[in-house]
């Protein structure tokens, strides 16, 4: 059985980890199989929007130890996804940090437990739908460990550093409903409208929103750390240009005006 299953519907690539027996915990060869989905995804003219989740009852529960046992810790620092690219920001190119890097939007469907490297995966989604209930921890601390792959960094910038430092340090157990009051997922749902809701949305974005307008709002927003203001405004008239000139405004407009579904070019 794979333990990355790939799905696309209506738009919609859905990758799935699917290890429900170990609430999906992720060891070596399944990182590597979650990258190629990812890529994947990105380069498939038939998905614009990608969801991820997990099988069973949980979205994912961490690293699985006994999958990582005979590494050396050095090839887990290291170790790149794929050869390093020049042409893009290298702070999305290390090992656990490449879903910024990928042109299409990413929603996280957190189905249930989501801890350690799990968490990590969602928070560097950019859209996190979960159960209400779903339970999340940071883990890292309760294991003798640090905040591993970037994870201070992403949380920070999620849900400010009172919270970070609140959810690293204690790396106690929060659900849903608490992530959705403090910033860390966008929406917190009953468990049984999960799916619903997230395919929903992301259907509408699949449909409604030009594939080239979202890749390049999704690399702007992902510019800002590194950015000043001017350097943002000047990126941003750079991209104006490109999109008013495209064949996608132009249909935008078209189909505003008609008052129909537009058709945008795939990536």
């Amino acid at each position: 059985m794979s333990t990355i299953l790939y799905d696309v519907s209506d738009g919609v690539a859905t990758i799935t980890l699917n290890k429900p027996d170990k609430l999906n915990a992720l060891d070596d060869g399944m990182i590597e199989a979650l990258w190629a989905a990812a890529y994947r995804a990105a380069e498939d003219q038939e998905a614009r929007v990608i969801v991820l989740t997990g099988a069973g009852r949980g979205f994912c529960a961490g690293a699985d130890v006994t999958g990582f046992g005979g590494l050396d810790p050095e090839a887990l620092i290291t170790k790149m996804q794929r050869p390093f690219d020049m042409n893009q920001r290298p702070d999305y190119q290390t090992r656990h940090s490449l879903f910024p890097a990928i042109p299409k939007p990413i929603i996280a469907m957190i189905n249930g437990p989501a801890a350690g490297l799990g968490l990590l995966y969602a928070l560097f989604c950019d859209i996190r739908f979960s159960a209400e209930g779903a339970t999340m921890t940071t883990a890292f601390v309760r294991r003798g460990l640090a905040a591993e792959y970037g994870f201070a960094w992403i949380l920070t910038k999620l849900v400010g550093q009172a919270n970070a430092l609140d959810l690293l340090l204690s790396a106690r157990r929060f659900t849903g409903l608490e992530a959705e009051r403090m910033g860390l997922v966008n929406r917190a749902v009953p468990l049984k409208d999960l799916a619903n809701k997230t395919y929903a949305y992301a259907r509408d974005m699949a449909v409604n929103c030009s594939p080239a307008a979202m890749k390049a709002v999704k690399q702007q927003v992902y510019d800002v750390p590194f950015e000043t203001l001017a350097e943002s405004v000047r990126t941003a008239n750079q991209m104006m240009l490109t999109t008013n000139a495209s064949e996608d405004f132009a249909e935008g407009t078209r189909s505003f005006l008609e008052k129909r579904p537009p058709k945008f070019q795939p990536l």
